[in-house]
């Protein structure tokens, strides 16, 4: 349901409290007080069949006894009678609901369950149960009952748990940092993360959100509303159970290494949002978020007048990867004419321990000017000689000085050691981020810095895949859907060697040998050539062949070969007599001197589904744990990012005299497994252990597959937490005057095409699109139509089927709640009248269909009349936009096109 109704939750007309109590620590009692001590300026309602009055208030017996419908609902009753009164609730009108009760259990039959299912059918919202409530200080509404109320400011908090929420209010309240809400979710039986990130990221007091998460229930929902958010503003998370034991039944290497948190931290990073470890990072984030925006650069200048406090300062951002900044020579310069001869002439800038308020402020004011750094750390040390307080004070005088000029604000952090309150209040009112040490100061710089680059990676572009890379699908499907009909869990080594070759992965041939005399045989030709052969056991019962003796390598001689093979067919009747033995496989050795031994794969989360896994790899592979996890669908941007984020990838590079690895190669691997995992469901567990790497490319020489079968349905792959890219959705049309075209949904790397196409559109056609005048096609703008949720979005792209250039594009981008879609489209204006324009609305309009879309809508300017009419001939209702009289609104309710395949276009 997104954000339908929820702005009756944050900012209700009127409230009433069920369960409202005189009884002291009651839950309806401190609802109601926290309520009438916040300020609420709306109808405030009791509610309770045995009161008259509470709280010198007028007590109603039921919600249908008030004198109007109140907006929302706080139920504070026990757990049997939340039910009823949530059907009232709904029956009466009644836009959301606060559960604060606890004890209502979880999944089929449950008290929760119930009262999920009583609420959907009216439409009406719940937050809980087992929750402390929700606060919306620009409302003055504390609808919880958190110990105090939180004041009004620009940051959203939205918590699973109720003490972390009430202990960020606590926090913030001696802080003075304002929060736009504060929303305990306690069991989300409705509202949830993604529910309230699509509202907070739409609503225009909202800076920054904070999450606090202990599990997410709909990944692909969840997804799709980061991603969207975090574009827009910084989203900060923090995850608990980050040392769940989840991946201990998992019977792959690949399944073993993943681990939960590891998927959500791959899930985090995937979406953009900054993850923290602890509350005090939150607190640390907090602090930063509500005082400080994101900024360009990451090098850091530090101030101080304790050369030791620097130098730990240094210390931590080497640790967090940060970058401490140099100093130009004219601020070298300026700094030896105003500091003492003893000061540190390097970064950090050491003005000595007798440092005063002036000398503070020279220095600072030197730094501010110097562009040979991003932000500036200004730490302080309390002494004797200068009080903290007035230090704090020029410190801020200079600051403001600084932004009164108008130009872009160099960021500022301090860190006070000892935590003066004094001089906390100093940059409190200044909205300087502060903090109690050095090291929370550095952690708060970095957070911002990696918020910027999340978000200069959500924008990057990735390069366009080898177009040689045509996997073959349907043979792939082939073998899966043979080993499922046997009622197999693994493949076997053929059946591998066939999967991965649909996807061109490289890999070691293999041949199937029942006998040790067939063994030998096919060894022959390999021995004869001066090769080596490997001989492994064939069981779908053995999984793990060296556990049982099962792999036999570097074999010279025939001879060798078929001794091996009796070896392990002993060895597999005595140590697993009930496994079921096919025979043996020979394959020749792979031997790459100078490779190195990687580990590539899939496996399945249970919230966030299949995940690609890279890393070392080789038979310690869980030992060294060397490995980073990404969510599918990726290109090869994502895939060097995942590379990059392991220790291996060092020594990928050359060293010695050993080459650098074709890391384009592992790169593509990595694509070919996320789409292997796209078009093929059944996929549960994939590894290749190793995949040797060298300068000359990739070779699989060990792989396993376990699969099983696919009951959930849906849009591209039913479990990806992020959907791939629709294939199903490319075909050719046919265009007046013989033409064809191709269309496809949109890829990032299209960028370069859209350049092109709007370099041939006319200015006049510009505006009639974007209704205004369009000079500059920079990279965001771009990024932005290129880089789309397929989830929410669709743009289909249309290419000329014989020069290969673009020709136009329709876009539908759906709104949170999946009803309506806005839609926009534009042709080459060279290529008007070959009928184009109908098809590609006709194909945005199935879309629209097949997801479900309740409506498109749109605006057109009045004097595109072109549009306006093939709208009207599509079915489109058109109206004066009331905000705009230049401006015509189209409307087309998707439930009256039955086929929009055969919509005919008009003569």
């Amino acid at each position: 349901m997104s954000t339908y109704r929820l702005d009756k939750l944050f900012n209700p007309r009127s409230i009433a409290v069920v369960g409202a109590s005189p009884r002291p620590g009651s839950l309806g009692l401190t609802f109601l007080r926290n309520l009438i001590a916040g300020g609420f300026q709306g109808d405030l309602f009791a509610v309770n069949p045995h009161h008259v009055e509470i709280e010198g208030r007028p007590c109603f017996a039921s919600l249908s006894a008030l004198p109007e419908v109140p907006d929302l609902v706080v139920v504070a009753v026990p757990p049997e009678r939340v039910l009823g009164v949530v059907e009232e609730a709904g029956e009466g009108g009644v836009s959301a609901a606060i559960v604060a009760t606890a004890g209502m259990g979880y999944g089929e039959g449950s008290l929760g369950e119930q009262v999920r299912l009583a609420a959907r059918a009216h439409g009406l919202r719940i937050v809980g149960p087992n929750c402390i409530g929700v606060l919306a200080p620009r409302a003055r509404m504390n609808a919880s009952f958190a110990a105090h109320s939180a004041k009004p400011g620009d940051l959203a908090l939205v918590s699973q748990s109720g003490a972390v929420a009430a202990g960020l209010v606590e926090w913030a309240a001696q802080r003075q940092v304002g929060f736009s809400a504060i929303v305990s979710l306690g069991d989300k039986v409705d509202v949830d993360f993604s529910d309230c990130l699509d509202f907070f990221s739409a609503d225009s007091g909202t800076r920054a959100i904070l999450l606090y998460i202990e599990s997410i229930d709909n990944a692909q929902k969840f997804m799709s509303a980061a991603r969207a958010a975090a574009r827009v503003k910084p989203v900060v998370v923090i995850k608990a159970g980050r040392h769940a034991q989840g991946a201990k039944a998992a019977a792959t290497h690949t399944g073993a290494l993943a681990g939960s948190d590891a998927v959500y931290d791959a899930a985090f990073r995937r979406a953009g949002l900054l993850r923290v470890l602890d509350l005090d990072q939150l607190f640390a984030a907090a602090e930063t978020l509500g005082r400080q925006k994101p900024f360009p650069g990451n090098r850091l200048a530090l101030l101080t007048n304790g050369g030791g406090i620097g130098v730990l300062a240094v210390d931590r951002l080497i640790d967090l990867g940060g970058t401490l900044a140099t100093l130009s020579d004219r601020t070298r310069e300026t700094l030896n004419a105003i500091l003492p001869p003893t000061w540190s002439r390097g970064n950090p800038i050491d003005i000595v321990g007798d440092a005063e308020p002036g000398r503070y402020a020279g220095a600072l004011e030197a730094l501010l000017a110097d562009p040979d750094n991003d932000a500036i750390l200004i730490l302080n040390v309390p002494t004797a000689i200068a009080g903290a307080s007035n230090v704090a004070a020029a410190v801020v005088d200079v600051v403001r000085r600084d932004r009164a000029r108008g130009y872009r604000q160099k960021p500022v952090f301090a860190a006070w050691i000892g935590e003066d309150p004094d001089s906390a209040r100093v940059f409190d009112e200044a909205r300087i981020p502060n903090f109690a040490t050095e090291a929370d100061a550095v952690r708060g710089f970095i957070q911002l810095v990696r918020y910027r680059e999340a978000q200069d990676q959500l924008m990057e572009t990735p390069d366009n895949l080898p177009h040689d890379f045509e996997p073959d699908p349907e043979a792939a499907r082939a073998v899966v859907e043979h080993v499922l009909a046997q009622n197999r869990r693994w493949l076997d080594p053929l059946e591998v060697d066939a999967l991965l070759r649909a996807y061109d992965i490289p890999t070691a041939p293999v041949i199937l040998a029942t006998t040790p005399d067939e063994a030998a045989e096919a060894a022959g030709p390999i021995i004869a050539e001066g090769g080596t052969v490997a001989v492994k056991v064939l069981s779908p019962d053995i999984v793990h062949k060296s556990d049982i003796g099962g792999v036999k390598l570097d074999l010279t001689t025939e001879e060798a070969v078929r001794k091996a093979a009796a070896e392990i067919f002993e060895r597999a009747a005595r140590l697993k007599p009930q496994a079921h033995v096919t025979g043996v496989t020979v394959q020749p050795m792979v031997r790459r001197a100078k490779a190195r031994e990687l580990i590539v794969g899939l496996a399945d989360d249970p919230s966030f589904g299949p995940v690609v896994l890279f890393g070392r790899g080789g038979t310690a592979v869980e030992v060294i744990n060397d490995k980073a996890l990404a969510l599918p669908p990726l290109d090869l941007k994502l895939a060097n990012d995942l590379i990059a984020r392991t220790r291996v990838s060092r020594r990928l590079k050359a060293y010695r005299d050993v080459p650098a690895a074709d890391e384009g190669a592992i790169a593509l691997t990595l694509v070919k497994l996320a789409q292997m995992a796209a078009d093929i469901p059944e996929i549960r567990e994939l590894d290749i252990n190793p995949l040797l790497a060298d300068h000359t490319g990739v070779i699989a020489v060990d792989a396993r597959v376990a699969v099983a079968p696919e009951t959930r349905k849906g849009s591209g792959h039913p479990r990806f937490a992020v959907r791939p890219y629709p294939k199903e959705w490319e075909r050719t049309i046919a265009l007046r005057n013989g033409r064809s075209a191709f269309v496809r949904p949109v890829r990032p790397e299209d960028e370069a095409e859209f350049r092109r196409f709007f370099e041939q559109i006319t200015p006049e056609d510009l505006r009639l699109r974007f209704f205004a005048p369009v000079r500059d096609f920079s990279h965001t703008f771009l990024a932005r139509l290129t880089q789309l949720d397929y989830a929410r979005a669709i743009a289909f792209v249309a290419f000329d089927e014989s020069t290969g250039e673009m020709m136009g594009a329709v876009r539908l981008h759906a709104d949170a709640n999946h009803e309506t879609g806005e839609y926009g489209i534009l042709l080459r204006s060279d290529l008007k009248g070959l009928g184009l324009g109908w098809e590609l609305m006709r194909l945005m309009i199935e879309w629209a269909k097949v997801e479900g879309l309740r409506e498109i809508e749109g605006q057109v300017l009045r004097e595109n009349s072109t549009m306006l009419d093939m709208c009207r001939n599509l079915g489109f209702t058109i109206r004066i936009d009331p905000d705009d009289p230049e401006l015509r609104l189209v409307t087309l309710p998707i439930a009256t096109i039955e086929e929009p395949g055969k919509l005919a276009q008009p003569a």
